[in-house]
């Protein structure tokens, strides 16, 4: 899974969920620099219809084809939408003209589902927001959703055989 590149929202310390804002120059660096990554097997690249991902992996894998899931979309924050990060409540309450937190992560489930159905026997490859790999967090197994993750870094869900453990991808 890949977090998009910065965006005007994360640079200004604001809620994004679904207000669609655009990279900055800093977020389309970093997604250009993703493009060294020398993967260890064929990939196949899926990306949230939002355009802060769909621009991130078009700069990660220009002119390589990729699917866009609608299920990969970030979380509805209601009326934290465009807020200060800092007002958002806990994930586990449901904003006000939101999206809950469990259906969000059902959701992500089926994104993850389809990719992986999707990708067979390459690598797939999620270029999608910090709230689905939260979410993702928790369908690994882990007891919480963790930090923010940063912008345009991969991350590998390695199955060690009883849990996924987290790591970067090298």
């Amino acid at each position: 899974m890949i977090r998009h590149g910065e965006t005007t929202a994360n640079r200004d310390g604001l809620v994004a969920g679904r207000w669609d804002v655009p990279l900055t120059e800093t977020g389309r660096a970093q997604a250009r620099a993703l493009q060294a990554v020398q993967w260890a097997q064929e990939v196949a690249i899926f990306a949230s219809p939002m355009n802060r991902a769909d621009e991130t992996a078009s700069l990660i894998f220009p002119g390589q084809a990729f699917q866009t899931i609608p299920e990969l979309s970030e979380r509805d924050w209601g009326i934290y939408e465009r807020g200060p990060l800092a007002d958002l409540p806990p994930r586990s309450q449901t904003p006000v003209d939101g999206e809950a937190w469990d259906e969000m992560i059902a959701r992500v489930q089926t994104g993850i589902c389809i990719a992986c159905d999707i990708a067979g026997t390459a690598l797939p490859i999620l270029v999608c927001h910090s709230g689905v790999i939260r979410a993702a967090r928790i369908l690994a197994g882990q007891d919480t959703p963790g930090a923010r993750p940063a912008n345009a870094t991969p991350i590998f869900f390695h199955w060690t055989g009883t849990t996924h453990e987290e790591r970067p991808y090298a």
